[in-house]
């Protein structure tokens, strides 16, 4: 059975920033789910803020690179879906606040 938990994986995804706003892409609720098989193969289901964000393939990277990290990892796969749309009620708080500022 596999050691690594859904927290785990989003605590390391935590890591990544969305450099368009400052904010990591957790905290954006761009998040989704992250699916771990019995054998430590990853997939996080995730979003991004823009259909056309012109950084979608570094962030998909940086979020693959940042899950990889976590000991004991086996495959790990990053799935972009646009359904449910990204809007800002899905952010934390604090990113509310700093956004619509």
């Amino acid at each position: 059975m596999c050691a690594i938990t859904k927290e785990q994986v989003f605590d390391a995804i935590s890591t990544v920033i969305d450099p368009e706003v400052g904010f990591n892409l957790v905290e954006m609720g761009l998040i989704y789910d992250a699916i771990i098989d019995e054998t430590c193969n990853v997939k996080v289901i995730m979003t991004l803020s823009t259909r056309g964000c012109p950084l979608h393939q570094m962030i998909t990277q940086w979020v693959k690179e940042a899950v990889e990290k976590l000991e004991g990892v086996g495959e790990v796969e990053v799935e972009v879906v646009w359904e449910p749309a990204w809007n800002i009620t899905m952010a934390d708080d604090n990113v509310k606040k700093a956004l619509n500022g």
